[in-house]
């Protein structure tokens, strides 16, 4: 099988297999960016590697975040140069080596707002200017006048901005970065699989010998042994570490950050934007045709799997985006939603957003590694440390992590791709705009689709309920990038459930048809997906009603998962 291909549903069982037959160098639990990556990590370092995640790849935190690679200027008002430090670099890896595929820089201003901004502001951004110099983005900061910030952002408030600075940020497509990791994680040997939750360790003595997972897409149980096993869980660390018995040497606080997806048309700018909030920073970010605006930062207390957006968090958000905006966007302008949880370090502050962020690694019982805190750009260091960790357990030799020479699949030759993209169009008879939009997602795998939509041209058509996707987009979802429910494809391997206004209920039973072969779903079983999905969105929207989390949050859990036997624990 072709190692791109070691997703699909038939490797899934595959690696299942093995998985119960074999024993493992290093397990890892959690298919977050961290898990991902540090799968990533302990495989190339020569190890035998498995990962295990109770749902999809990325189905947690890392498919509802901001989507940017940047420092933090936030962490600079806390005098966190370090992380800062740390993030910077990291950026510049993502988007000069091992995804300029998935990542690009984007231009933001931060606009000023009273006369001490420009001094104040402008030194802030200027030392995070410095500190990311030649890191990835294109320029450094501008100066802007009042003049020049209103020719770059018309939808501005004239009366509340005097002017602005002009700087770049990395952006990714969370969700489709995490999903890669996993993908190139299993490339080079790594057995991973999603729907597989873990129910209870396995012990020799006193140290941890593995896992007992359950298969939640039959029912099926059974044992993984490994000499180390990794707990890269996010939010669900102290639920995982309660398996252990007992607490561990941190815990970590789940804080809520609510994002809004409006169309491109309702807001005229040229950059995004990034202001201040009496909370947290507030980020009106380009999104293809859409805008993204984030973020709360509240604790969070309830379901972790599903955590709900209440409709005082979006008019929180509505109500900080229009002190900028001349033409005040309304809860009608929202196509979208979608709330994740930041797995913080537990510390003294009452605040989350007075958390660190900083990550930290423990081994509170021999041949088990837990990793926790952090955030999504540094992901790459927190792998590298829990891995690093794990492997003191070995009692042998095991080279250093080289991740950061390791590009994702579609990266190596993608900016030579990109630059024959005029060519790729002539050749097969596409837009440049859809072999744009499909280098933008798979990069130099791209020729995989090309080959599909050759082989079958039906999949050459846009979807009907999603024309900015083609339907061999929702095929290639399954055939190589491990979705196994409508879920997964609608929500992370597209972004389908937040860009268009019906949220995916109209594309479900194209997309369930489309894939039906691939999975071997019969009329019922086809029936049932797309059920299942309106039911989600039907609850979504019931819980963006609510006026509080905790009413938001029964709503939301009237509808069921759609994994067999799944539960709140990741």
């Amino acid at each position: 099988m072709p190692i791109s291909e070691r997703l699909s549903p038939r490797n899934r069982a595959a690696a299942l297999e093995r998985l119960a037959a074999e024993e493992l160098d290093v397990l890892v639990i959690g298919g977050g960016v961290v898990g991902s990556g540090a799968a990533l990590d302990a495989v190339t370092r020569g190890l035998k590697v498995g990962l295990v995640e109770a749902r999809d790849y990325a189905a947690g935190t890392s498919s509802r975040s901001s989507k940017l690679f940047h420092g933090g200027l936030r962490y600079l008002e806390q005098f966190d140069f370090h992380l800062v430090f740390e993030a910077l670099r990291e950026r510049r890896l993502v988007l000069d080596t091992l995804c300029p595929h998935l990542a690009r820089p984007v231009p933001f201003i931060y606009p000023l707002e009273k006369r001490i901004d420009r001094a104040y502001v402008g030194l802030g951004i200027g030392v995070y200017d410095v500190m990311g110099a030649g890191r990835g983005v294109p320029g450094h900061l501008r100066h802007l006048g009042r003049r020049k910030t209103a020719e770059s952002f018309p939808s501005g408030k004239r009366s509340a901005i005097r002017g602005a600075i002009r700087f770049y940020e990395g952006q990714v497509d969370d969700a489709r970065h995490t999903m890669m990791l996993a993908r190139t994680a299993a490339a080079y040997g790594a057995l991973c699989v999603n729907s597989t939750r873990v129910t209870e360790f396995l012990r020799e003595g006193d140290r941890i010998a593995g896992v007992r997972v359950r298969d939640l897409e039959n029912g099926g149980e059974f044992a993984i042994r490994a000499q180390q096993v990794v707990n890269a869980a996010g939010v669900w660390t102290d639920e995982i570490q309660e398996m252990v018995g007992g607490r561990g040497q941190f815990q970590v606080r789940a804080s809520k950050g609510v994002h809004l997806v409006v169309p491109r048309n309702r807001i005229n700018s040229a950059t995004g934007v990034i202001t201040r909030t009496e909370k947290s920073l507030l980020f009106i970010i380009p999104w293809g045709s859409h805008w993204i605006v984030g973020t709360t930062d509240t604790e969070w207390h309830l379901d972790l799997a599903h955590p709900a957006a209440s409709r005082d968090d979006i008019d929180y958000l509505l109500a900080h985006a229009n002190s900028l905006l001349q033409d005040p966007l309304t809860r009608e302008d929202v196509v979208g939603v979608y709330a994740g949880l930041r797995p913080l370090l537990s510390g003294e502050s009452e605040a989350t957003s007075k958390l660190s962020r900083e990550h930290a690694v423990a081994s509170p019982v021999r041949g088990l590694t837990v990793i926790a805190g952090g955030k999504y750009t540094t992901y790459r260091v927190m792998a590298k440390d829990a891995v690093d960790s794990a492997v003191h357990g070995l009692e042998r030799t095991v080279p250093p992590s080289i991740t950061e020479r390791i590009p994702l699949l579609g990266a190596e030759g993608y900016v030579a791709a990109h630059n024959a993209r005029r060519l790729t169009a002539e050749r097969t008879g596409l837009p440049l705009s859809t072999v744009e939009h499909l280098l933008g997602r798979y990069g130099t795998l791209t020729g995989e689709l090309l080959d599909l939509m050759a082989e079958q041209p039906a999949l050459r058509e846009p979807l009907a309920g999603a024309p900015e996707y083609l339907r061999a987009e929702a095929y290639y979802a399954v055939s190589h990038e491990g979705a196994l429910h409508l879920d997964d494809v609608l929500t992370r391997r597209t972004r389908i459930s937040i860009e268009v206004p019906d949220r995916g209920v109209a594309a479900a039973a194209e997309v369930a048809e489309i894939v039906a072969p691939l999975l071997d779903w019969d009329a019922a079983h086809v029936e049932r997906e797309v059920t299942h999905y309106r039911l989600r969105v039907e609850a979504e929207r019931e819980s963006q009603q609510q006026l509080d989390d905790r009413t938001a949050d029964a709503a939301r859990l009237g509808a069921p998962d759609v994994r067999v036997g799944t539960t709140s624990m990741a």
